[in-house]
């Protein structure tokens, strides 16, 4: 779980540094926009890697050199000086995050089927803490560091840490090597597992748009410094990350589906919240709503994608993970033509059909719930 919190917190730099990214570049919405899709772009090819990489070296050698990786790609968008060397600095910093991605969610999977308890959401609540914690840097240390030194602070001392305790974890499940497993052709891959890709793809785009968009939406309706502004990404991770820790409570007392779609009503709520022309504290009641709606959406699908089959395991987790960054991958650029064009709050809007889409295919984590015991 450690390491869930350590991996986020570069990430969380970087989200409360758009703003700041935004305004030196100079960069229009829809110019930032395609600056973004660096990174979720990146994320999708890498993903391909990760889950072989997972099969051919282990999870804790992939650990061992996501770390490092990931750490000196954090601070190349901090560094660019026009959209291209932005995008390009955001490629290199995603597919160092799809290592970490895969082998995090690959590794609390495993953990969770061998001692047969709700962990994964528990995990992502870390995950989140840590999200909380590099935007927490970021606005804390705005006078005595700059953008590029907080960045470094983040992610150099996390990275440092994370390699350490990656040397020290104990084996689970055929980590030192299955080899490469035949390739599967589309039709034998399960029904169940497009389901929940539907379901992450909604997920995802509403939590990757809100994590970009946040910040820049609160800016402009507080007209304060951009360091201020990167409170709204604090609060967002803040109650994403409650909604985690609480989120295997939730899931062994109500049950997958039930507590799946309470999180989606959650979500539409704090969007409406956002969209309303509402005075300025609902905005922080609408981030909050958002954060622990969307908090569960991830453990639940990694869960129910890693329950399906020990064989495919990590190409599971992959195809799961390919199917939530696209989410990543349409949501900051959807977002930002829109609101090029007519406002932040025209472009949260587009998000609730697929909310509603993802409450409507959430049954296909029920089956999964009786295959975990209690705590």
């Amino acid at each position: 779980m450690t390491l869930f919190f350590l991996q986020p917190v570069a990430i969380g730099c970087w989200l409360a540094l758009i703003p700041f990214v935004k305004e030196t570049l100079e960069l229009s919405k829809a110019e930032l926009s395609i600056a973004l899709l660096g990174s979720p772009v990146a994320l999708l090819v890498a993903l391909q890697i990760a889950g072989k990489a997972v099969g051919l070296f282990g999870v804790r050698k992939l650990f061992l050199y996501a770390f490092p990786l990931q750490a000196a790609a954090s601070v190349l968008p901090i560094v660019a000086i026009n959209q291209l060397t932005l995008f390009l600095g955001l490629a290199a910093f995603g597919a160092a995050i799809a290592l970490m991605e895969v082998a995090l969610n690959v590794y609390a999977g495993r953990i969770e089927k061998k001692a047969a308890r709700l962990i994964m959401n528990r995990c992502h609540g870390f995950w989140a803490l840590g999200l909380m914690t590099g935007s927490l840097v970021v606005s804390l240390m705005a006078g005595a560091l700059s953008p590029l030194g907080a960045m470094m602070f983040g992610s150099f001392a996390t990275a440092i840490i994370g390699f350490y305790l990656a040397l020290g974890l104990p084996k689970v499940g055929e980590e030192d090597g299955k080899g490469t497993l035949p390739r599967r052709k589309l039709s034998e891959l399960p029904r169940s597992l497009f389901l929940i890709a539907i379901f992450m793809f909604a997920i995802t785009l509403t939590e990757g748009a809100m994590a970009d968009w946040a910040a820049v939406y609160l800016s402009e309706r507080m007209e304060s410094s951009l360091t201020d502004a990167a409170i709204a990404v604090t609060v967002f991770s803040g109650f994403l990350a409650a909604g985690r820790f609480a989120g295997d409570w939730l899931k062994y007392r109500f049950g997958a589906l039930v507590h799946a779609r309470g999180s989606i009503a959650t979500t539409v709520l704090g969007l409406l919240l956002l969209i309303l022309p509402l005075p300025l504290p609902f905005v922080f009641v609408g981030f909050a709503c958002v954060g622990l709606g969307v908090a569960s959406g991830y453990p639940l699908g990694v869960s129910a994608v890693a329950a399906l089959d020990d064989v495919y395991e990590a190409g599971n987790v992959a195809l799961m993970s390919t199917a939530a960054l696209m989410g990543f991958l349409v949501g900051p650029p959807l977002i930002g033509f829109l609101s090029e064009a007519f406002g932040l709050r025209v472009g949260f809007t587009v998000m609730i059909p697929g909310l509603l889409a993802a409450f409507a295919v959430a049954h296909v984590l029920q089956p999964r719930e009786s295959s975990q015991n209690e705590e």
